[in-house]
Parts: structure tokens; sequence; C-alpha cells
């Protein structure tokens, strides 16, 4: 996504900007160590009345850890503050932390979901953001910026990203790359035919590859019902990955 890459580029541009103006006052910091990181974060959060993140994995944390963590988002929510939150697909998958994920959803963190890989970043208010450096949590090395046009950058590309991902609660289906391809030939009208001498691949192949959408889209063949449309109209609407 080319959000996502204008993103980690920025990420790259500013560790050389920090690197290039030592001495020179500079509202970019990079700070290495993680646990500062975090007493920076707790001192900003009482204050602040919104929070944008994006969350490339789900941070991996145990009972009482992850308790006080859930608590700490319920009690920012139950004071006002505005939070919505990004996270990558693989985030999903895992039904302990979908959970996670749906409860906070309707405390009123709003979370969107998206496939392509995105850096961990907080923003806070239109003050202060903090971005790792690697596109992994808990990754050493953080940028702390204050500065206001690269605040306006990420906040834009937060907001690009947002509207472009989609509802937690919004049914997806992970399809192969070739059923993707195939797919997406079927919505252009090819028959089966068509699509095999378009991907140099056999019409078996590609009767498996249909066979294989249909029942990962749960359509049961029917009388009522034309599978092929109703696969098309999925793959349309988006909520076929």
């Amino acid at each position: 996504m080319d959000d996502s890459v204008s993103l980690i580029q920025l990420v790259h541009r500013l560790e050389e900007v920090v690197d290039d103006l030592r001495g020179i006052p500079v509202d970019v910091e990079r700070v290495d160590d993680d646990a500062l990181v975090r007493q920076q974060i707790a001192q900003v959060v009482p204050a602040a009345g919104e929070l944008r993140a994006l969350q490339p994995l789900s941070a991996v944390e145990k009972g009482s850890e992850e308790q006080k963590s859930r608590r700490r988002v319920l009690d920012a929510l139950e004071r006002g503050m505005t939070m919505r939150t990004i996270v990558h697909a693989s985030v999903m998958d895992d039904p302990r932390k979908a959970a996670r994920v749906r409860q906070l959803h309707a405390s009123g963190d709003l979370h969107r979901v998206v496939d392509e890989p995105i850096q961990q970043l907080l923003i806070f208010d239109r003050a202060v953001a903090f971005l790792r450096m690697t596109p992994f949590t808990h990754a050493p090395g953080t940028l702390v910026i204050r500065q206001q046009s690269v605040l306006t950058a990420l906040i834009d590309l937060f907001e690009r990203t947002w509207a472009n991902a989609r509802e937690v609660d919004e049914p997806t289906h992970r399809l192969s790359a070739r059923e993707r391809e195939v797919l997406a030939l079927i919505a252009k009208g090819r028959s089966n035919s068509a699509v095999a001498r378009t991907l140099s691949i056999t019409e078996a192949a590609v009767g498996k590859h249909v066979a294989s959408v249909f029942a990962k889209l749960d359509l049961p063949e029917t009388p009522d019902d034309n599978r092929r449309v109703l696969a098309v109209l999925a793959y349309l609407r988006g909520t076929v990955r």
C-alpha cells in the first residue's frame, strides 16, 4: 500500500535527519531505551484527549500484564479520551487477541484492520508521536516527534490508512494468490477455459481453484444461487482478501 510505503520511507528519512542534525535544535529525538519511551508515554497520557495508533502486531502480554494494559485503555476511555487504532490482519488470526480487539472496539477504542505492512505508531493529539523505527512490536529504537510539520504528515498518513482500512467486524476471507488471480479474471467475465489460457494452467486446475474459492466463501451449491456471481460480488465488495 502506498501509505505504508511512505511511512516506512519517512522513518528512514527521519533517522537520517536526526543523525545529520545532531546538536541542532530539532523536535525529533531518537530514544533507544524502551523503559524511557514507556515513561514518556505515561507522562503524555493523562493530559491527552485523542490517540491515533497503528499496531503491526499485538504485543505478547500474559495474565496480569494484559489485564493492566486493558484497564489502562478502559480508564482512558472513561475519562474521555478519543481512541482509534489500526491493527494488522495477523492480530485477528489469534482468537484471544481478536477477542480483546473486539472488546476494546465495543468499549470505544475504535479499531480497523489492514492487510498491508504498517509501522507501530502512537500519536497523542497533535502534540507528540512515538514511531517505532522497525515494523516490529517492542523492537528497540523509537522516534519521539514533536515537530509540527512531521506530525501533520503522520496524521495525514494515519487518516488515509484509516479511510482505506476495513471494519473489525467486516467478514473477510483469505484466498491464495492464485485463487485471487482466478477470481479477478472471473470478475471480468472470463470462462474457466479463458482463465486457464490467461494463467497458463490447465482448465482442471482452474476448476479446483474455483471450488476452493466457493468453499472459503462458504457458498454451497443450491438451485437458487449462482455461486460464480456471489463470489464476484464478494470480490467487488472488497470482502475477499
